[in-house]
């Protein structure tokens, strides 16, 4: 029995791990719990979203100065998408 609820409890912990970040609904606080992303960062994320929804990682590395495909790459590894998606090295603008 003990073992089943461990086991329930780690299942949950890795979803809700692997959920991801998502950045046209993430909050300032979840932006900059990805570790390359701080305020000003944040800011530039948010001024984009405010302009209209980012619609995949090419839209995001456009319109976000200083994001690049091995910086979207790092990002995405620690679990932000866009739009739902995780970074696709073969996807560059």
């Amino acid at each position: 029995m003990l073992k089943n609820i461990l086991l329930a409890a780690c299942v949950f912990a890795s979803s809700l791990a692997w959920g991801g970040t998502d950045v046209n609904q993430a909050s300032v606080a979840e932006l900059d719990s990805i570790r390359g992303i701080g305020p000003a960062l944040s800011r530039k994320i948010l001024a984009e979203r405010e302009q209209g929804k980012l619609k995949d990682w090419v839209d995001f590395m456009a319109r976000v100065p200083g994001v690049k495909a091995k910086t979207a790459e790092k990002f995405s590894a620690q679990g932000l998408t866009v739009d739902g998606s995780a970074f696709n090295a073969t996807a560059k603008p």
